[in-house]
């Protein structure tokens, strides 16, 4: 299948053959027949990805602080080495598109192939096959053109801004950004009968929203622009204001603040910032809201990721609902947005649309792209598989950040990359590429199958885990598995009842790194085996935000399953020694999750460890530190970087890089 990507680095834009997007239990495949192009958000993204670094450092300035941070933890190499190979892959565009499914997962039943759908949302980008959320697709009916749908997810934005307002029959709104949600809004609000005014400062969205039949359309520095308004709110000022510009000047705020009537709205749907005078917001009483983007579920991992619904008697207006509020409108012919474009450009032209965008080299508002009507190929070739008979033949299942920053760098060169499978078909094409991957395909069958594969690494999200190491051992491959190995006692009497049951030969290893890093080795060679130890190790494990998947019990399994499980296993490597019993303390948080946590362990051999996994401390200290007492000596290693051993006398012993 072809996408629409942007390198970061660059901004060179390009049409790539890509896999197909992995179809997940609660997502449907579309192929798309139009997308839109927002030219406010995506236009702002290509415009800062074709700056130089020191502009583009300028307009991500929280991406610059987190890479500062990420400096003082990892080291400048590794920090560098992250960095630009985020910057080097290729980034998916657009968010708005419509279509018809051509796979559903296995948990839809509200959609079947053939359907035509209006699709929103991330995955919603420019590209021949997309895989959407079921909570991000609604169906089209037969009575509105696909073209026409596909500017649903821009409908649901101005939809949300519009609830947010609370405007009643008759009230009167002015819409501050006429570009292409603006008009959007003015068009839904003058069908429900709310009177509309419009002001931009271009003359040229101006004369467009005069043309598409917002004839109440303004200049904002035209002169004499306020006692107009007044006189159109009848002298009381306007009863809400909708911000659906986007500028870093903080007009549209203040002049939203001295148009509105006592106690009115002001809802900001573009991005304007916020640090307006005091005078006439407290003078009014006036009370300012955001609008979140298409409404209700964006970013909610449950919502989009999961299918979970929200229930209608308590949440009215999902950005779900909202998609298909607008589906309706169109439907009923209460709205025509057909007037809304002005240019249509193949797949293979998109570049060409974004250089208008760009350059406003020509008058421009909704610009959609088209797709051919083909039979898209789902799995991408890139050489010639090894030899059958060779060894080290590895397939790859997923690819983010853990496997692209830690994982190939190691294993390049030590391996032949065969097969890779990884959920976004752009990130396929891009890691294929670096390491000289044979194919890279949607469907996990094509490496289980493949003859020339030896090994699996599975470096997926925690809930996928079991299932693939059942169907490796089934396939009978050596499996490298990223911790956890399970998220829970049944997947794991699963996992152990088929590895008894196989004629598996090979080998299953989870990927516990500690004990394979320098210090913890150059360490062991100190200890006698069979004797006993005390063990402490303290993880200043920092906060991950409550909304990471990492903290979904179903996806991430917590911290403690997902990641403190590390220093059990390490704690064992040390002690020489098997667990006999455990014993644990935590402290719980206001939001429920439990990542801060104390464990007691004692060992066969007499040996004792206790670590303590914090994430409630500061970034300043250092992440791991790890001591050993012994027979009279003692061993503290400091986050990886050093290994101090106290004996008849004290050594340290430094590294040249933090490697765990």
């Amino acid at each position: 299948m072809k996408q629409l990507t942007q390198q970061l680095k660059s901004g060179k834009m390009e049409i790539l053959e890509v896999p197909f997007p992995v179809l997940g239990d609660k997502h449907i495949l579309v192929r798309n027949h139009f997308s839109v192009i927002s030219a406010g958000t995506e236009g702002k993204t290509v415009t800062d990805a074709r700056k130089g670094y020191i502009a583009k450092a300028r307009s991500r300035q929280k991406e610059v602080k987190q890479v500062i941070e990420m400096i003082k933890t990892t080291g400048l190499k590794s920090t560098y080495d992250f960095v630009m190979n985020k910057l080097d892959a290729p980034s998916s565009l657009g968010y708005s598109c419509a279509g018809e499914i051509i796979a559903v997962g296995k948990d839809v039943s509200n959609f079947k192939i053939g359907d035509f759908v209006a699709c929103g949302g991330n995955t919603a980008s420019h590209a021949d096959v997309v895989a959407i959320p079921i909570n991000l697709a609604v169906k089209i009916t037969e009575n509105i053109s696909i073209k026409e749908a596909s500017f649903t997810t821009l409908g649901a934005i101005a939809i949300q801004g519009i609830r947010q307002s609370e405007l009643k029959l008759g009230e009167k709104c002015l819409i501050i950004g006429m570009g292409l949600i603006g008009q959007l809004t003015a068009k839904i609000l003058e069908s429900s009968g709310v009177s509309v005014i419009g002001v931009d400062v271009s003359e040229i969205s101006v004369n467009q929203a005069i043309q598409n039949g917002i004839k109440n359309t303004f200049l904002r520095n035209q002169l004499g622009i306020e006692d107009f308004i007044q006189e159109f709110s009848g002298g009381f000022g306007v009863d809400s204001v909708i911000i659906t510009a986007g500028t870093s000047s903080l007009d549209p705020i203040e002049f939203a603040g001295a148009m509105a009537r006592q106690k009115a709205k002001i809802v900001i749907v573009g991005a304007v910032p916020t640090g307006f005078e005091r005078k006439n917001f407290y003078k009014k009483e006036l009370d300012v809201r955001m609008s979140m983007s298409y409404g209700p579920g964006r970013g909610d991992l449950a919502y989009e990721d999961k299918g979970q619904d929200y229930p209608i008697g308590y949440v009215r207006w999902t950005e779900n609902r909202n998609m298909q509020a607008f589906i309706d409108l169109l439907t009923k012919k209460n709205i025509h947005i057909s007037s809304l474009i002005s240019h249509v450009f193949p797949l293979e032209k998109a570049e060409d649309a974004y250089n208008l965008i760009v350059s406003k080299t020509e008058d421009f508002n909704g610009i959609v792209i088209q797709y051919e009507e083909n039979s898209p190929k789902n799995k991408l070739i890139l050489k010639e598989n090894k030899s059958i008979n060779s060894t080290g033949n590895v397939g790859l299942i997923g690819a983010g950040n853990f496997a692209q920053g830690v994982l190939l760098p190691k294993m390049n060169g030590l391996f032949n990359f065969c097969g890779l499978l990884t959920t976004k078909g752009n990130m396929a094409r891009f890691v294929a590429e670096k390491y000289k991957f044979s194919y890279a395909t949607a469907d996990d069958n094509e490496l289980l199958n493949d003859p020339n594969i030896d090994t699996l690494f599975i470096t997926t999200r925690h809930d996928s885990h079991a299932k693939y190491v059942i169907e490796g051992i089934k396939a009978n491959k050596n499996i490298f598995v990223e911790k956890p190995l399970a998220l829970n006692e049944s997947e794991l009497q699963e996992i152990k009842s088929v590895y008894e049951k196989s004629k598996f030969s090979k080998h299953l290893i989870v990927g516990f790194n500690r004990r394979f890093s320098p210090a913890v080795k150059e360490l062991k060679k100190k200890l006698l085996p069979n004797q006993a130890k005390s063990i402490n190790m303290r993880i200043n494990a920092g906060e991950v935000p409550f909304e990471h998947w990492v903290n979904d019990t179903e996806i991430g399994g917590g911290r403690i399953i997902g990641e403190a499980c590390h220093f059990v296993d390490l704690a064992m490597f040390l002690a020489d020694s098997q667990i006999t019993s455990v014993a644990a303390e935590s402290l719980e948080k206001a939001n429920g999750l439990i990542n801060s946590i104390v464990v007691n362990m004692t060992f066969e051999n007499g040996s004792i460890a206790s670590f303590s996994y914090f994430s409630n401390g500061n970034k300043l200290l250092n992440k791991e530190f790890i001591e050993v007492f012994s027979g009279g000596a003692v061993f503290q290693i400091d986050d990886f970087r050093s290994l101090t051993v106290f004996e008849k006398s004290q050594k340290t012993i430094k590294f040249k890089s933090q490697d765990k």
